[in-house]
């Protein structure tokens, strides 16, 4: 049982530690660098809960940022979309038919950019997207080889990965991060100084 968690572990780490940084990942700080609207995250199921947690550590550090859920986009939430945004869309496949929905009414609506956090480069998303952040392809740990564990502490590692580095190219400081983060512990903390 504790070798099993090891190798579940080390899986994990495996994923993050084979995502690829390159030129794409520096056009998406540009992109992000460059956003005078806000970012707007969306992805459904688990691919969903990174991308909320995504806009939360943008927010956070210095890039306003909201997660857009694709089933309310469709009930008129889209109605957040400005043309001065940044879409980050998260989809392991790049073919969740949610996701791909919710591309086209950012596109419709006239957003700035759209980026893409997927496992497959060669997928729709992919090519409705105008920057690709591929993961690589990602054998999940799980006995049946589909729940989504490795692939999705992927996305978290290269999403938080993007927030921070742009956090610093901004000069966020730490009285900024007091600005945004006054509750809790960490609140507690920079209140002292």
């Amino acid at each position: 049982m504790r070798e099993r968690a090891k190798q579940i572990l080390l899986a994990e780490a495996d994923a993050i530690r084979n995502v690829p940084i390159n030129e794409h990942f520096e056009r998406a700080v540009q992109l992000f660098l460059g956003c005078h609207g806000k970012v707007i995250t969306f992805g459904i199921g688990k691919a969903g809960y990174i991308a909320k947690k995504a806009a939360s550590t943008f927010s956070t550090t210095g890039t306003p940022a909201i997660f857009l859920h694709p089933g309310d986009a469709s009930h008129g939430d889209v109605g957040v979309i400005g043309t001065q945004d940044v879409a980050l869309a998260f989809s392991n496949s790049g073919m969740t038919r949610e996701v791909l929905e919710t591309l086209h009414f950012c596109r419709r609506l006239g957003v700035g950019h759209v980026i893409c956090v997927t496992a497959h480069a060669e997928s729709k998303l992919a090519e409705a997207s105008d920057v690709v952040l591929e993961i690589g392809k990602i054998q999940e740990p799980c006995p049946l080889g589909l729940t989504p564990t490795a692939s999705v502490a992927a996305m978290l590692a290269l999403t938080d990965a993007l927030a921070l580095v742009v956090m610093e190219q901004r000069g966020f400081s730490r009285e900024d991060f007091a600005l945004r983060h006054h509750g809790g512990y960490i609140g507690e903390q920079l209140k002292r100084g």
